[in-house]
């Protein structure tokens, strides 16, 4: 067999076939939500228990330990799970063999080199503004973000190769580890908000026994799971739409499309976490760490149903990438479709559960901390939660779609806006601010990228 057509073959040959896909998304779905969904139930619970635990200044440190790390977290390191998970799909449903994995393990060790320095050149002002003096809470920080970039790129390549039971596996036991540091203190077993914090550092560690199993796993069905491999070197004398399909899917593993795709998740994520914490940070600049405290509870109505999404987002991106390498276009619409649909009822059953007894539930398992939790401000976070639901979902097809640039500008736009409206005094209630802030944003953005997707 001449270089020419062994080329073209391999181009064709493994492509699974569209019922296959869909199958795979649908299944891998279900199971990264009951993965996902215990592990938002974990993260909550050690949320709960720790709120229970400490003081109102000790939990406002712990609050803000979470949202400083993982705002970090997702800025530096969600990019590479999406860059690794997208391309690897796209790679396997156009049948080409061996997935590299050096240009994004360089991309991503590059971003926690800098975070390092970062930390490190900035350690007094972060220990003082942030930690209240406590290096210890310092130095969890950065070892637990360290620690993660391993976590991270794991993420991403079990997506990439559908491996969604060990990629729930994988979140869960990330949660349910740092959960018994919490519940060992709620138990009287250690005392103080660094033994909580602790779980923070150690989890990631812990997560990473799934990789072995993921080895075993791949070479049982046969595909290569060697990082050393390369992409496919193109015969000179290969034309027409198999050598395209080829070129296009090579050019995501080399380093300036690579860091182009990274850069453009990198302003995404950022924005994301500027939605979700940046609101925290700016009152406790402005009114402490209670007040802080206080309002990052209440935008646990956001993060618990957001850490569940993620079962969707990590399962839809390769079906996606898979779908659009295959021009499978009635199939993407109507994964998006069947998604946004499933947003709108939860996001919906949410809000009327929280106008009806919000309040009492939250004020249950987190208790006040000395503040009023309003059911209709409650009710229209849920609301906000929902857009932003329906926005990620479109933003995974602006992905598919190789339109990270113009999604990430819709982002950045929605989260100046938000910051400006949460910093400025037209509303006088700071809890009422951000909440009206958070659901305004999530709702101008939901808007934005359905534009964007229409344009497909």
């Amino acid at each position: 067999m001449s270089g020419s057509a062994a080329s073209s073959e391999t181009a064709r040959g493994a492509a699974p076939p569209t019922g296959s896909a869909g199958r795979s998304y649908g299944s891998g779905a279900r199971i990264l939500t009951v993965g996902i969904a215990s592990t938002g139930i974990f993260s909550f619970l050690y949320l709960a228990l720790a709120s229970r635990s400490l003081p109102s200044d000790a939990y406002g440190r712990i609050s803000l330990m979470w949202s400083v790390m993982f705002v970090i977290l997702s800025v530096i390191y969600r990019p590479i799970e999406q860059l690794l998970s997208r391309t690897i799909a796209e790679r396997r449903a156009r049948g080409l063999e061996g997935h590299p994995l050096r240009v994004p393990a360089t991309i991503q060790a590059g971003f926690a080199l800098l975070f390092l320095v970062v930390a490190l050149a900035l350690r007094s002002q972060i220990t003082e503004h942030l930690y209240d003096g406590s290096d210890a809470l310092y130095w969890m920080t950065v070892v637990g973000v360290l620690a993660y970039a391993g976590s991270y790129f794991a993420r991403g390549w079990l997506a990439g190769h559908q491996s969604f039971g060990l990629y729930g596996g994988l979140v869960l036991l990330e949660s349910t580890s740092r959960f018994l540091f919490a519940l060992a203190a709620a138990l009287g077993l250690t005392r103080g908000q660094s033994a909580i914090a602790l779980g923070m550092a150690v989890a990631p560690f812990i997560s990473l026994v799934v990789v072995p199993l993921a080895l075993t796993q791949l070479r049982t069905r046969g595909e290569p799971a060697d990082p050393r491999h390369e992409a496919p070197v193109l015969d000179a004398g290969m034309e027409g739409p198999a050598h395209a399909e080829i070129e296009e899917a090579v050019a995501d593993l080399t380093i300036h499309h690579g860091t182009r795709f990274a850069i453009s998740v990198f302003a995404i994520m950022l924005a994301e976490q500027t939605l979700m914490n940046a609101a925290v940070l700016i009152v406790n600049a402005s009114s402490g760490e209670a007040l802080a405290g206080f309002v990052f509870n209440v935008l646990l109505i956001v993060r618990a149903p957001l850490q569940l999404f993620q079962a969707i987002q990590t399962s839809i991106l390769p079906h996606l990438a898979g779908l659009e390498a295959r021009a499978s276009g009635a199939e993407f619409a109507r994964a998006i479709r069947i998604t946004v649909l499933a947003i709108a009822g939860f996001a919906g059953s949410v809000a009327l559960g929280l106008l009806a007894i919000g309040p009492w539930v939250m004020s249950t398992l987190l208790g006040d901390k000395g503040f009023t939790y309003e059911r209709a401000g409650l009710a229209l976070v849920a609301i906000g939660m929902g857009f932003h639901l329906i926005a990620g979902t479109l933003n995974q097809a602006a992905l598919a779609r190789r339109r990270a640039g113009l999604a990430a500008a819709a982002w950045l736009l929605c989260a100046a806006l938000f910051v400006a409206w949460v910093v400025s005094p037209v509303v006088g209630d700071e809890v009422l601010r951000v909440e009206t802030g958070y659901f305004g944003a999530a709702f101008l953005l939901s808007g934005l990228l359905l534009g964007l997707y229409r344009r497909g």
